[in-house]
Protein backbone atom coordinates (compact mmCIF):
# COMPACT_ATOMS: atom_id res chain seq x y z
CA UNK A 1 0.00 0.00 0.00
CA UNK A 2 3.23 2.70 0.30
CA UNK A 3 4.49 2.09 -2.52
CA UNK A 4 1.41 3.04 -4.58
CA UNK A 5 0.72 5.87 -1.83
CA UNK A 6 3.76 7.16 -2.72
CA UNK A 7 3.46 6.88 -6.55
CA UNK A 8 0.23 8.27 -6.20
CA UNK A 9 1.80 11.62 -4.18
CA UNK A 10 4.43 11.66 -6.73
CA UNK A 11 1.51 12.23 -9.60
CA UNK A 12 0.18 15.06 -7.33
CA UNK A 13 3.27 16.75 -7.15
CA UNK A 14 3.81 16.60 -10.66
CA UNK A 15 0.54 17.80 -11.32
CA UNK A 16 1.14 20.63 -9.12
CA UNK A 17 4.41 21.41 -10.54
CA UNK A 18 2.75 21.43 -14.42
CA UNK A 19 -0.20 23.60 -13.06
CA UNK A 20 2.37 26.21 -11.35
CA UNK A 21 3.69 25.93 -15.20
CA UNK A 22 1.00 25.96 -16.81
CA UNK A 23 -1.84 27.28 -14.51
CA UNK A 24 -2.18 30.85 -16.27
CA UNK A 25 -3.18 29.10 -19.44
CA UNK A 26 -6.10 27.60 -17.74
CA UNK A 27 -7.03 31.31 -16.51
CA UNK A 28 -7.49 32.26 -20.15
CA UNK A 29 -10.12 30.12 -20.25
CA UNK A 30 -11.82 29.89 -16.79
CA UNK A 31 -10.89 33.54 -14.92
CA UNK A 32 -11.99 31.86 -10.94
CA UNK A 33 -8.33 29.41 -11.51
CA UNK A 34 -6.67 33.06 -11.14
CA UNK A 35 -7.92 32.03 -7.14
CA UNK A 36 -6.10 28.89 -7.02
CA UNK A 37 -3.45 29.20 -9.60
CA UNK A 38 -1.42 32.80 -8.23
CA UNK A 39 -1.27 30.88 -4.67
CA UNK A 40 0.55 28.23 -6.51
CA UNK A 41 2.66 29.69 -8.39
CA UNK A 42 4.12 32.13 -5.47
CA UNK A 43 4.61 29.13 -3.58
CA UNK A 44 6.37 27.32 -6.57
CA UNK A 45 8.24 30.51 -6.98
CA UNK A 46 9.44 31.03 -3.36
CA UNK A 47 10.53 27.14 -3.32
CA UNK A 48 12.52 27.51 -6.20
CA UNK A 49 14.50 30.54 -5.27
CA UNK A 50 14.87 30.02 -1.57
CA UNK A 51 16.00 26.46 -1.95
CA UNK A 52 13.18 25.14 0.07
CA UNK A 53 11.71 21.83 -0.18
CA UNK A 54 8.74 20.96 -1.08
CA UNK A 55 6.61 19.45 1.73
CA UNK A 56 5.16 16.60 -0.79
CA UNK A 57 8.94 15.87 -1.08
CA UNK A 58 9.29 14.28 2.32
CA UNK A 59 5.84 12.91 2.27
CA UNK A 60 6.94 10.83 -0.78
CA UNK A 61 10.12 10.00 0.73
CA UNK A 62 8.66 8.22 3.82
CA UNK A 63 5.89 6.55 2.34
CA UNK A 64 8.59 4.94 0.21
CA UNK A 65 10.71 4.01 3.06
CA UNK A 66 7.41 2.57 4.83
CA UNK A 67 6.81 0.13 1.86
CA UNK A 68 10.89 -0.56 1.92
CA UNK A 69 10.74 0.47 -1.45
CA UNK A 70 14.01 3.08 -0.83
CA UNK A 71 15.09 4.75 -3.72
CA UNK A 72 15.71 1.62 -5.63
CA UNK A 73 12.43 1.49 -6.90
CA UNK A 74 12.42 0.40 -11.17
CA UNK A 75 8.91 0.98 -11.63
CA UNK A 76 7.23 3.51 -14.09
CA UNK A 77 7.06 6.34 -11.45
CA UNK A 78 10.41 5.96 -10.34
CA UNK A 79 11.88 5.64 -13.34
CA UNK A 80 10.15 8.32 -15.77
CA UNK A 81 8.73 10.54 -13.31
CA UNK A 82 11.17 10.81 -10.81
CA UNK A 83 13.83 12.56 -12.74
CA UNK A 84 11.54 14.95 -13.46
CA UNK A 85 10.50 16.25 -10.07
CA UNK A 86 14.04 15.30 -8.63
CA UNK A 87 17.09 15.69 -11.33
CA UNK A 88 19.86 14.28 -10.54
CA UNK A 89 22.06 17.10 -11.56
CA UNK A 90 20.05 19.78 -10.08
CA UNK A 91 21.96 22.94 -8.88
CA UNK A 92 21.42 25.83 -7.33
CA UNK A 93 21.79 27.69 -10.79
CA UNK A 94 19.67 25.96 -12.28
CA UNK A 95 16.91 26.21 -9.45
CA UNK A 96 17.22 30.30 -9.77
CA UNK A 97 16.75 30.15 -13.34
CA UNK A 98 13.76 27.70 -12.85
CA UNK A 99 11.83 30.26 -10.53
CA UNK A 100 12.77 33.07 -13.36
CA UNK A 101 10.82 30.77 -15.72
CA UNK A 102 7.84 30.79 -13.24
CA UNK A 103 8.11 34.05 -12.37
CA UNK A 104 8.38 34.90 -16.41
CA UNK A 105 5.80 32.83 -18.07
CA UNK A 106 3.17 33.56 -15.41
CA UNK A 107 4.16 37.15 -15.59
CA UNK A 108 3.44 37.96 -18.89
CA UNK A 109 -0.05 35.59 -19.32
CA UNK A 110 -1.40 37.68 -16.42
CA UNK A 111 0.00 40.39 -17.69
CA UNK A 112 -1.60 39.79 -21.19
CA UNK A 113 -4.68 38.53 -19.50
CA UNK A 114 -4.96 42.42 -17.65
CA UNK A 115 -4.44 43.82 -21.44
CA UNK A 116 -6.97 41.90 -23.00
CA UNK A 117 -9.23 42.92 -19.97
CA UNK A 118 -8.62 46.74 -19.74
CA UNK A 119 -8.91 46.66 -23.37
CA UNK A 120 -12.50 45.33 -23.43
CA UNK A 121 -13.68 47.31 -20.84
CA UNK A 122 -12.43 50.76 -22.67
CA UNK A 123 -14.41 49.53 -25.79
CA UNK A 124 -17.22 48.81 -23.71
CA UNK A 125 -17.63 52.58 -22.42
Amino acid sequence: MYPLLADLVLIVHLAFVVFVLCGGLLVLRWRWIAWLHLPAAVWGAVVEFTGWICPLTPLENWLRMQGSEGADAHDFTARYLLPILYPGDLTRDLQLLLGTVVVVLNTAVYWWLWQTQARGASRNR
